[in-house]
């Protein structure tokens, strides 16, 4: 079995390498709103009772508001994570499998895993009808580009030729809704989203496929009964239905005041997407080690060594914290 993918977060272990308490760390290092809105009131029930079709159903209603997935319901799911494993259900191996990247690397890694020729492509005309399947995380993780949706829709046109199917990964996509492909009724898409990230809730794992319905079906039957928990549901459906409009501006309040803090430090920002920014400097590592001594963790890639990856900052005293770190850095340990 290939190595695991080293993931954002991962505090325990970095507390145990650089010490400190893990409250204490400034955990940077994934992609996840730090200012999460309140929790709503979660019914008693949605605890006690295992989650039935009426719970369900009215979450997927309001996913499909809130997505503007048209006429396509999308279909909750334990996090995209859970997806991404049973991926290779849907095509047959003997057909090779583009990923577009560098990108989220599960996919690659349970693709391998399952026997398919996993090619890595680095743009989405390089999709054509030989693949089974492509994936594409639009905008991408880590470096937050953004993929054309007249782009995206031909690709899906070739692979449908011969069969194949196009996954978008639209995780980060919350704070750019007109660029989603989540309404467009194509027979070969599927779409992934994240609930998590946008609304600062990852630890409740839950997203969501909207795709045609009898491919909806068959994920959901691969799946198996109560996939996703009453108050994961509850809890969805509540603030999909909520004003997104306040969580939207904290966002970009946090990513304006990242994006400062890096500027003031001479950091060259190579992408973005909201919730995180890329940096790419030749001392990323030096910086990463840096950063862990003063108990800031960030999100280092093994492709890309002089890749460092921010994410952002629940307030002014992280802003401030991360600039007195990268302000000692450039006085001593370049």
């Amino acid at each position: 079995m290939s190595n695991p993918i080293v993931h954002g977060g991962g505090l325990a272990a970095a507390a145990a390498r650089y010490g400190g308490r893990i409250e204490d760390w400034l955990d940077l290092s994934t992609g996840i709103n730090p200012c999460p809105p309140d929790l709503p009131p979660i019914p008693s029930r949605a605890w006690h009772r295992l989650p039935d079709k009426e719970l369900e159903a009215d979450a997927r209603l309001a996913a499909q508001a809130f997505y503007r997935s048209g006429s396509r319901l999308p279909l909750p799911v334990p996090g995209t994570q859970s997806v991404i494993q049973i991926l290779p259900r849907l095509v047959p191996a003997d057909r090779p499998v583009a990923v577009v990247g560098p990108t989220y690397g599960e996919y690659q890694r349970v693709l391998a895993l399952a026997g398919f020729e996993v090619r890595s492509v680095s743009s989405v005309g390089e999709i054509d009808d030989r693949h089974g399947l492509a994936v594409v995380v639009n905008p991408n993780n880590p470096d937050g580009r953004r993929h054309d949706r007249a782009e995206l829709l031909a690709a899906a046109e070739r692979l449908s030729a011969a069969g194949g199917w196009l996954v978008v990964d639209e995780a980060f996509g919350d704070l750019k809704p007109a660029a989603s492909l989540a309404g467009d009724d194509v027979a070969n898409l599927l779409v992934f989203r994240s609930f998590g990230k946008f609304f600062g809730m990852a630890g409740i794992r839950l997203g969501f496929v909207i795709a045609a319905e009898d491919v909806v079906e068959r994920v959901a039957g691969w799946l198996g009964p109560w996939a996703v928990s009453g108050p994961a549901l509850s809890l969805a459906a509540q603030l999909f239905r909520s004003d997104s409009a306040p969580i939207s501006a904290v966002i970009a309040e946090r990513s304006g005041a990242l994006a400062r803090v890096l500027q003031g430090a001479n950091l060259q920002v190579a992408g973005g997407a909201g919730l995180f920014m890329l940096v790419d400097h030749p001392n990323a590592a030096t910086l990463h080690e840096h950063l862990c001594r003063a108990h800031i963790l960030t999100r280092r890639f093994d492709y890309a060594p002089t890749w460092l990856r921010f994410g952002l900052a629940p307030d002014a005293a992280g802003d401030g914290r991360l600039a007195n770190a990268l302000s000692s850095w450039r006085m001593g340990d370049q």
